[in-house]
C-alpha cells in the first residue's frame, strides 16, 4: 500500500494517509474535529478546506457544487477529495468553544434521595472465638444501620479489595451502597464527599453538569459538540454508519464515550475536585444516542416498526462502560418511549411535569429529528417529527450551525439588518435566522403560499419595495440576498435560494403535521391547549413570532409560547439527585402514547397542507 503525507494546517498535524483515501477518512483517523453535516455522502458542499499544495483535479459532483473561482483558489469537499500525492490542507476555524450551546435549563426542585449512600460503618475485630469472615462482619455490621441481611450482595471486585481496605483502615471504613448492594468500600469515614454528573447527550451537541449529590448544588457545567458529527450530522446518517461501516457502531461509541470522560475531567478541573469523588452519571439521550452510548446496534430503530431495542431505565456499573469515575461508580440511563422519542424526551417531561399538570400543554423540542409531546395528567401522546436538517444548516446553501459567524436573526426594517454571533463578518445563515428570513418574506408578500419567490413586478405589498435589490437569480430561480459577497468573511454572497425554502417548508411541514396529528388524536382544538413549552437549542433560540409566521407552531397559541431552556438537561439533573424522580421516569414513558405519523390514515394530506404558508 502507497502511503502520502498530509498536513494539516493550523497545527501542522502531519498525517501518513494511505492512496485512494479521501480527507474526510484522513482527519477522521487523525482525531481532527471537523463538521460532516451530511454523513460525507457529498451533498450539503459544507465541508469545504484549501488545498495549498498538492492540488488535484476536483470531481464532477466538486465542480457542481463550488464556484469556478473557489475550485481556481484550491477548495475542494474534504468528503470528495481523494488523496494521490503529498498534500498540505488548510482548516477553516472551526473552534468547538465558539459554538452556541444550549446549557441553561428551566429549574424546579425535588427532594434530594441520593442514587446512591455512602454508610460509614465500623466493622468489629476478628476473634478466635468466633471465626466469623471479614464478609460475614461486614454484613452484620451493615444489620445494624438497617439493612436486611437476606438482601445484602456485592461483587467480586469488592471481595477482593475488602481484607486490605478493612485491616488498613483498622476496621473503620464507608461501605457504598446502591440499593442492598455494596457497591464500593472506602477506608475511614468518606461519606462527607459524594459528587455526580448529569449528562444531556443530543445529536449535535453534549452537555453535563456536575452536581453535590447531598445539597444538589451545581458545581460547573461544560459541554462539547458531539465528536459523532465527523460521522454524520444527523440521527439517520448515524444508523447507516452503525449498521453499514466496518467496526461503525464502535467507532460511534468509542467517540462519545472519550467526549463524556473529557468532560468528567474538565468539570472536576473547573470545580477543584477529583474525578474519583464522582459516584454517579446520569444519561439523557434520543433513542439512537442512548444504543449507541451502550454500544447497541440501533438498526432496530431504522426499520419498520421501528423498535427500540430496549426501552427500560438502566443502571449499569460505570466500569463496564468505560467511564472514569470511581471504581463504585454507577451510570443511571432514562427509560426510552419509542424509536424515535427516546429518554431526552422523557427528561423533558419529568422538568415540565406533563404527567402532573391540570392543564393540557404542548411540549416541542424541535431538531433534526422533533419530539412532539401533549397532555396533562389525564393522557399524554406523542411523535417524532421527521424534520429533517434545515434546522441545523445542513442543506441550506449558506447554512451553519449556530457558531461564530452564523446570522442568527433578521430583521426588516427601513431596510435588511441582521445580527451575527460574535459579531464581525458573517459566514453562513444558522436555523434561526432562516426562520426570520423566510417569516419576513411570508409577511412582505415577496412568498406565495406554495413557497414560489415572486418576480419583483407581482409585489403587491408597498412595504416589499424596499427590498427590490435583495431580490436576484441563483441558479435560473428566485432569490433573496441577505449579504453580498464583499462583506461576509468567505467573500460569497449568503442568500436563501427557492431550494432553501423549499427545505424550509418540508421541515415546518413535518412539524406542524406532528402537532396536528396529535390533536386530532387528542381530540382537541389549538385553543384547548393552555401553554406551549419549546425545548433544546433550536427552540430556544428562535423567534417564536417567526415560528408561527410560516406555520411551524400554530399562529393562535403564540402568546402561549414559553421557552424552557435544556429541560432534557434538566430532568436528568432531576432524575441523578433523586431516586423518586428517576424511578418516575419509568412510570412517565409507560404512560406516554406513541402515534407512529407515518401509520396514521391522513397524515400524507395533512402533511403537503403543513408545507403551504398563510399568505394575508
Amino acid at each position: 500500500m502507497k502511503y502520502h503525507k498530509v498536513v494539516f494546517q493550523p497545527g501542522n498535524v502531519l498525517v501518513e494517509a494511505a492512496d485512494g483515501s479521501t480527507l474526510k477518512e484522513v482527519m477522521n483517523e487523525a482525531g481532527l474535529e471537523f463538521d460532516f453535516l451530511c454523513g460525507g455522502r457529498g451533498t450539503c458542499g459544507k465541508c469545504r478546506v484549501k488545498v495549498s499544495k498538492g492540488l488535484t483535479t476536483p470531481v464532477t459532483r466538486e465542480q457542481e457544487i463550488l464556484q469556478v473561482k473557489e475550485l481556481d483558489e484550491g477548495i475542494r469537499l474534504a468528503c470528495l477529495t481523494a488523496v494521490h500525492n503529498d498534500l498540505i490542507v488548510e482548516l477553516p476555524n472551526q473552534n468547538k468553544l465558539k459554538h452556541n450551546i444550549l446549557i441553561a435549563a428551566s429549574e424546579r426542585t425535588s427532594k434530594i434521595e441520593p442514587l446512591l449512600l455512602k454508610v460509614p460503618i465500623e466493622v468489629d475485630k476478628p476473634s478466635r472465638e468466633t471465626q466469623s469472615s471479614d464478609w460475614r462482619r461486614l454484613i452484620e455490621s451493615l444489620v445494624r444501620q438497617g439493612y436486611k441481611e437476606s438482601e445484602l450482595e456485592t461483587t467480586v471486585s469488592i471481595l477482593r479489595q475488602m481484607p486490605d481496605v478493612i485491616r488498613g483502615a483498622n476496621n473503620r471504613i464507608t461501605a457504598v451502597m446502591y440499593q442492598s448492594k455494596v457497591a464500593g468500600i472506602e477506608p475511614q469515614d468518606s461519606e462527607k464527599s459524594m459528587l455526580g454528573m448529569a449528562f444531556d447527550i443530543g445529536t449535535t451537541t453534549i452537555v453535563g453538569y456536575l452536581l453535590d449529590l447531598y445539597t444538589g448544588k451545581e458545581l460547573s457545567v461544560v459541554s462539547t459538540l458531539n465528536p459523532q458529527t465527523v460521522f454524520g450530522a444527523d440521527v439517520i446518517s448515524r444508523l447507516t454508519f452503525a449498521s453499514h461501516e466496518e467496526n461503525g457502531l464502535t467507532k460511534l461509541q468509542r467517540a462519545v464515550v472519550e467526549a463524556i470522560n473529557k468532560l468528567i475531567d474538565e468539570a472536576a478541573q473547573k470545580a477543584s475536585v477529583l474525578r474519583n469523588d464522582i459516584y454517579a452519571i446520569s444519561i439523557a439521550a434520543n433513542t439512537c444516542m442512548h444504543h449507541i452510548f451502550l454500544g447497541i446496534n440501533p438498526q432496530s430503530i431504522a426499520v419498520s416498526p421501528y423498535v427500540p431495542a430496549l426501552s427500560e431505565p438502566l443502571a449499569l456499573d460505570a466500569s463496564e462502560l468505560e467511564i472514569s469515575i470511581n471504581q463504585a461508580g454507577k451510570v443511571f440511563m432514562l427509560p426510552n418511549i419509542a424509536g424515535f422519542v427516546g429518554a431526552d424526551t422523557v427528561a423533558v417531561l419529568l422538568t415540565t411535569e406533563l404527567d402532573q399538570s391540570e392543564d393540557i400543554k404542548l411540549v416541542i423540542d424541535i431538531g433534526t429529528n422533533g419530539e412532539i409531546a401533549l397532555g396533562s395528567r389525564e393522557k399524554i401522546v406523542a411523535c417524532s417529527a421527521a424534520a429533517g436538517p434545515a434546522f441545523e444548516g445542513a442543506q441550506i446553501s449558506s447554512g451553519m450551525r449556530g457558531a461564530a459567524g452564523a446570522i442568527d436573526h433578521v430583521y426588516y426594517r427601513d431596510k435588511l439588518e441582521y445580527s451575527v454571533i460574535g459579531g464581525g463578518k458573517p459566514l453562513g445563515i444558522c436555523g434561526s435566522a432562516l426562520l426570520d428570513a423566510v417569516a419576513g418574506l411570508v409577511e412582505l408578500g415577496i412568498l406565495n403560499k406554495r413557497g414560489k419567490i415572486l418576480a419583483f413586478d407581482q409585489l403587491t405589498n408597498p412595504a416589499a419595495q424596499r427590498f427590490k435589490e435583495n431580490l436576484v437569480q441563483f441558479e435560473g430561480q428566485g432569490a433573496f440576498l441577505l449579504a453580498e459577497a464583499g462583506i461576509t468573511g468567505h467573500g460569497r454572497p449568503i442568500m436563501i435560494t427557492q431550494s432553501d425554502i423549499r427545505e424550509l417548508q418540508m421541515a415546518k411541514g413535518a412539524m406542524a403535521a406532528g402537532v396536528r396529528v396529535l390533536m386530532e388524536t387528542y381530540g382537541i382544538q389549538a385553543q384547548d391547549i393552555k401553554e406551549v413549552l419549546l425545548a433544546g437549542a433550536f427552540g430556544n433560540y428562535l423567534n417564536p413570532h417567526s415560528a408561527c409566521v410560516i406555520g411551524l407552531i400554530p399562529p393562535e397559541l403564540e402568546s402561549k409560547i414559553r421557552m424552557i431552556g435544556n429541560a432534557a438537561g434538566t430532568g436528568s439533573k432531576l432524575a441523578l439527585l433523586s431516586s423518586s424522580e428517576f424511578r418516575r421516569t419509568k412510570d412517565i414513558a409507560e404512560a406516554v402514547k406513541f402515534v407512529e405519523l407515518g401509520s396514521y390514515p391522513r397524515f400524507n394530506s395533512i402533511f403537503g397542507e403543513c408545507t403551504y404558508f398563510k399568505i394575508q
